[in-house]
């Protein structure tokens, strides 16, 4: 800040010279004490410069309506919208969000450091301030094949950029606890920065537990219980309560907080698509929920600003406050949450539902062309197995975390895997699309439900190679050739025909359309996912299955290497 500045911003705190907003007639929200201040708020250039009375060179009519500080989702992955950061933020502002600490991981798995500067430009584009993380585990583990490696030598220059906030989720869980050596390394180049470290950690808990938060480990977004919750509360951590577009365990835990842990309780969406957003929107609608689970309105706004900010030690936010970024939201209840009037760093970004600002998207060229599939057939996606008991990955309902369960399978001759179109099992398959491996690795998925035709995905956490399920190897094959044809994205397939599809250029994991053509195009492919393939009614067939290979998320995997036990952190036949 330049003296001139400072001078300027006490002269208009101390109401000697008009603000440059202000915004009068509203109920402000005072998140230190806990209550409700009426008043004027006065914003001098991007700052607050004080609550009380004031008068300014524009005016906004608060019409009575209360004003909190700007929300901040604490843990989300842009990626997982399927829109780039600049739509993202389109999409969110005008539902109060202001910041978002974002965790480039999947981007970075496929295109490596080129992916996480596309992040950095394209975050430019738009008044959403995106917090943006050095992804930790890239891979998440080594039990699988990339688009890059990134180790702790690679990170040592970029984590001391100012426009990294800190080391996204440790999900490699297992070598913190283990004290891996290249683990060591990772968290040391963040610790010796002073940055803060994101968490990963289901289903860790005594000793395991204490491991993990003894390195100094901030937060995680994986509890499952309040049990988890308390554990982790009570070694230090912040928890996230997540309300995302396939994990949603807010409702769960907000049963846990009370007046005394709740300043370590903060929001986050994790991963959220258009459809989402659209149709009920993103914190808001955290807060109105955490509100029906009967945590007081203050302290609920309090975890999605206050908390947050003093979580990732971003101390110019999350009060209204003097000599704050005015990042405000206006809305119309302690119930609801109705958004109505944005501002970011003192300008009014949006209102009434919509974005105020020109979208101008960052080229995306150094993300395009990321498919390196080397000789792919029908022949890989044969399935020989020795026995007529098999295990199979088991999807559970509302999540993402699947059983290891044993079901007796058809085989022919050749002693091959044969589908029974009255048993609820099939062929998944994950295809490597990096490094030319060649590999191709097939296993047997239940709860899915397709009865018809095949579906693929270049989007498969977290290194996001082809997943590809079916009733059939011959449309199972056809799409993967049309999903790589296309350039990575979503495809549906019956009869060896593409009955939908959404192409995703940006490193086949985003659009470059809008958010609300990615809705269109979601809700179709849905509809025939669900009404022409056959797709469990219970299951959201993109989502779900993009998580089938992701080998960190308990408790049975699929990888372009093999069939992956989570708890146990090894290879399994698929022979039981």
């Amino acid at each position: 800040m330049e003296k001139k500045e400072l001078k300027k911003l006490i002269e208009v705190s101390a109401g000697r010279i008009p603000a440059d907003t202000v915004i009068k007639n509203c109920k402000i929200v005072d998140v230190y004490n806990g209550s409700i201040i009426e008043g004027d708020i006065a914003i001098c250039d991007n700052l607050i410069a004080g609550v009380g009375n004031y008068e300014g060179r524009e005016v906004i009519d608060g019409k009575g309506k209360y004003a909190a500080p700007g929300f901040i989702d604490s843990h989300i992955h842009i990626e997982s919208s399927y829109v780039s950061p600049e739509e993202l933020g389109r999409l969110i502002v005008p539902h109060g969000t202001t910041t978002i600490i974002a965790d480039p991981h999947e981007i970075a798995n496929v295109c490596g450091f080129k992916g996480i500067n596309y992040m950095l430009k394209a975050a430019e584009g738009t008044a959403l301030d995106i917090q943006m993380m050095l992804p930790s585990c890239v891979p998440a583990t080594p039990f699988e094949h990339s688009g890059a490696v990134i180790n702790a030598k690679d990170m040592t220059e970029p984590i001391k950029d100012d426009k990294i906030l800190g080391l996204g989720e440790f999900m490699n869980f297992p070598g913190v606890v283990l004290a891996d050596d290249e683990v060591l390394n990772k968290l040391l180049v963040a610790k010796n920065e002073g940055k803060v470290i994101d968490g990963h950690s289901p289903g860790l808990v005594g000793n395991a537990l204490n491991a993990y938060a003894s390195a100094q480990i901030r937060t995680d977004h994986e509890c499952a219980s309040i049990e988890d919750m308390h554990d982790r509360i009570s070694r230090g951590l912040y928890v996230m309560l997540r309300q995302g577009s396939a994990c949603h365990n807010l409702r769960t835990l907000a049963k846990g907080v009370t007046p005394f842990n709740s300043k370590r309780c903060i929001l986050c969406a994790d991963d959220m698509q258009p459809k989402t957003i659209l149709s009920v929107g993103h914190l808001d609608n955290s807060l109105k929920m955490c509100i029906e689970e009967g945590i007081d309105p203050i302290i609920a706004i309090q975890m999605a600003t206050l908390n947050a900010s003093e979580c990732y030690g971003l101390e110019d936010r999350g009060a209204i406050t003097p000599g704050l970024r005015a990042d405000i939201v206006l809305f119309d209840n302690l119930k609801d949450f109705n958004v109505d009037i944005i501002l970011i760093e003192g300008k009014e970004v949006a209102g009434n539902g919509e974005y105020k600002l020109p979208i101008s998207l960052h080229d995306i060229s150094d993300t395009k062309g990321s498919f390196h599939v080397k000789d792919f057939s029908i022949e890989k996606l044969r399935l020989p197995i020795n026995s007529d008991k098999a295990h199979v990955i088991n999807i559970l309902p509302g999540g993402v975390v699947t059983s290891k369960e044993v079901v007796t399978i058809n085989r022919d001759e050749n002693n091959e895997f044969v589908y029974n179109p009255n048993e609820d099992v099939v062929k998944v398959a994950v295809v490597e699309r990096h490094q030319n491996t060649g590999n191709v690795a097939v296993a047997l998925l239940k709860g899915y439900g397709i009865k018809e035709g095949a579906i693929a995905l270049s989007v498969a956490h977290d290194s996001h190679n082809i997943i590809v399920v079916g009733v059939n190897d011959e449309d199972m094959t056809f799409a993967v050739e049309e999903l790589i044809s296309q350039g990575g994205g979503i495809i549906l397939v019956k009869d060896k025909e593409v009955v939908e599809s959404m192409p995703m250029p940006i490193g086949g994991l985003m659009s470059d359309k809008s958010g609300e053509w990615v809705d269109k195009k979601l809700i179709s492919i849905h509809k025939i996912a669900h009404e022409i393939l056959n797709v469990n009614d219970t299951v959201e067939p993109v989502m779900t299955l993009c998580f089938m290979s992701l080998a960190v998320i308990p408790e049975i995997k699929l990888t372009d290497m093999g069939l992956f036990d989570v708890t146990q952190f090894k290879f399994i036949s698929i022979e039981a």
